[in-house]
């Protein structure tokens, strides 16, 4: 599977609206950036696509009722709990912006995850 990298302007965007706050944290992920809090991600980038992960049922069926949002991630095997927000709105990063600080609200609640213990060399 081939993975789409984002253009500079899509990360420029993602990281204009990723929230400055304790705990976030912005990482590259497989070419493309993926942002968490306290070790969860809450947004990420997969080509042109910004994706968001949301916890509650209200605001899930909120944003999956706005056209043009879907599956995120690869087509064949999208990221569950993900939604794509609509490709129309990285010309309105105010939008993007709210749905980013939602996903946030929401992800932030999760405990802290804990690092994976590091296999010994054998």
């Amino acid at each position: 599977m081939q993975i789409p990298k984002p253009t500079d302007e899509v990360k420029e965007l993602f990281l204009s609206v990723v929230p400055d706050a304790p705990g976030v944290l912005v990482k590259p992920m497989f070419g493309n950036l993926g942002a968490f809090v306290n070790g969860n991600m809450f947004a990420g980038l997969f080509g042109s696509s910004i994706g968001i992960r949301l916890l509650n049922a209200t605001t899930i069926a909120e944003l999956r009722a706005i056209e043009g949002t879907g599956p995120f991630g690869p087509e064949e095997r999208p990221m569950g709990g993900y939604i794509a927000l609509p490709p129309a709105w990285h010309s309105s990063p105010d939008r993007v912006s709210e749905w980013i600080q939602t996903a946030l609200a929401e992800v932030g609640l999760l405990p802290a995850k804990q690092p994976k213990p590091r296999k010994k060399k054998q």
